[in-house]
């Protein structure tokens, strides 16, 4: 009774939808389709290439950075604080 019950509702839902358009429902590859990315079997070096930390900061700067994430924190807040308050985008030092 089940089976019936399935065909019976896919039925239905084949009267009452439209029929599938576009090329993704027709199950054919299309030639306009991008290839798919080469695979990659050779392995990566690790060794060929030097390890750089590329935001390393010195104690002034990072305190600079403080400040200024501390002063935007505030301006989200409706606070203006600092020297230069109407300078929070951009460094004017």
């Amino acid at each position: 009774m089940l089976d019936l019950t399935v065909r019976f509702l896919a039925w239905v839902l084949r009267l009452c939808t439209p029929p599938p358009r576009g090329r993704h429902r027709l199950g054919i590859r299309s030639s306009l389709l991008a290839p798919p990315p080469p695979s990659h079997t050779e392995r990566l070096d690790g060794a060929a290439s030097a390890l750089v930390r590329p935001y390393v900061l010195t104690p002034d700067e990072r305190h600079r950075q403080r400040e200024r994430r501390r002063t935007l924190y505030l301006a989200t807040l409706g606070v203006d604080v600092g020297p230069h308050p109407h300078l929070i985008h951009g460094d004017a030092r």
